[in-house]
């Protein structure tokens, strides 16, 4: 059945088609990180942004590895609307801005030298070649969405892994 339809058939019966498509939002001088308050503009490497169900502003992330952490959180039971990274192929990686992309197509780089906000990062990207080619440069491995596991990206304390915080 078509959109159209659809939304026709939901018009007669009194009711409206309802989406939560949501489009990215990029971040200003002061927005901060929904986990740890970071000012994301002060550090380099991708950010992150989630949208849940009702919520206008998403909430944003300093780095991919907190994103990929609360997203795949058991716990985790809000129901996600939009879920998006930037396209480090095009965004400058010490000032990243703009060049928003959908979290679930891109593709990623885990276990690189470039670090981001919290130290070792997961890079993100549009295209499979880009990913491709800043592994060969710095390191790592690429992996598309649904391969990233919790065990990934696990935040208990940070660079040095330090389990006594």
């Amino acid at each position: 059945m078509s959109a159209a339809l659809m939304a026709a058939l939901l018009a007669g019966c009194g009711q409206s088609a309802h989406t939560d498509a949501v489009a990215p939002q990029d971040f200003d001088r002061n927005t901060s990180c929904t986990l740890d308050g970071m000012l994301l503009a002060d550090y380099p490497g991708p950010k992150a942004q989630i949208f849940y169900s009702g919520q206008k502003a998403p909430d944003f992330f300093c780095d991919t590895v907190e994103m990929f952490h609360i997203y795949l959180t058991p716990e985790q039971v809000r129901k996600v609307t939009g879920i998006f990274v930037q396209d480090m192929g095009v965004a400058d990686w010490d000032a990243p801005r703009g060049h928003w992309i959908d979290a679930k197509t891109a593709y990623y780089v885990f276990g690189s030298k470039r670090e981001g906000s919290m130290g070792p990062t997961i890079a993100s990207f549009a295209r499979e070649q880009d990913a491709a080619k800043f592994a060969a440069q710095y390191g790592g491995k690429v992996y598309r969405f649904a391969d990233i596991t919790p065990d990934m990206v696990v935040l208990d304390g940070g660079v040095l892994h330090d389990r006594n915080m």
